[in-house]
């Protein structure tokens, strides 16, 4: 009888500690921060427009060639969206140190609250628990015209230029994300999507 209750405590222990561990990994988890950077590389027809700032930046070969593509009813473009990620489990606060690495970010982007394309992370990437805001680059690769048919080429190329531009910025787009954390427990998925936006950091 002594045996068992000793074995029994043992085990209780145990559990206690492994449930103690999962709790205080996803509270951890929880306090990983996001929020959209900037731009890179925008690229329409494989027309570099990162350093334009208006139409009358494009050249005349470069004008037909988009007129061109738009006729056909197709714009491709391709850019790297850039996610800051912030991870305050630097051990001060009550909180212990806690690397983060991302296994997987399945995300959907929004353009001017429409929806377009969805995707997921490249490769895990590691967000250190330094407190310091590292990046998540996104690679984006899609046909424009697919999500905005029957808008002007003027107003289609506004759009562009305001993402992807010499002055661009991420502010026309939201992406929703669900991050999956690979930690010493296991993967642990977020249960449910992250609004992430360029205003703000968002857990």
């Amino acid at each position: 009888m002594k045996k068992f209750l000793v074995t029994s405590a043992i085990l209780f222990t145990v559990f206690a500690f492994v449930q103690c561990s999962i709790l205080q990994t996803i509270t951890n988890l929880s306090r990983l921060q996001f929020k959209l950077g900037n731009v890179n590389g925008f690229m329409v027809n494989n027309i570099d427009i990162s350093n334009k700032a208006s139409l009358s930046d494009l050249s005349p070969t470069e004008m037909i060639s988009l007129s061109s593509i738009i006729t056909q009813g197709k714009l491709p473009v391709s850019f790297v969206l850039n996610v800051n990620a912030k991870n305050p489990n630097d051990g001060t606060g009550g909180y212990a140190r806690t690397d983060a690495t991302l296994k997987g970010f399945r995300w959907r982007l929004f353009i001017d609250d429409k929806e377009t394309i969805s995707g997921d992370l490249d490769a895990p990437v590691t967000v250190p628990g330094t407190g310091e805001v590292s990046n998540i680059p996104l690679r984006i690769n899609f046909d424009l015209l697919q999500f905005f048919k029957g808008e002007g080429l003027e107003k289609i190329a506004n759009l562009v230029l305001a993402i992807g531009g010499r002055q661009g910025s991420s502010s026309r787009i939201t992406l929703y994300a669900t991050p999956t954390v690979s930690t010493p427990i296991g993967d642990i998925k977020y249960p449910g999507e992250l609004k992430i936006v360029d205003t703000k950091f968002t857990n």
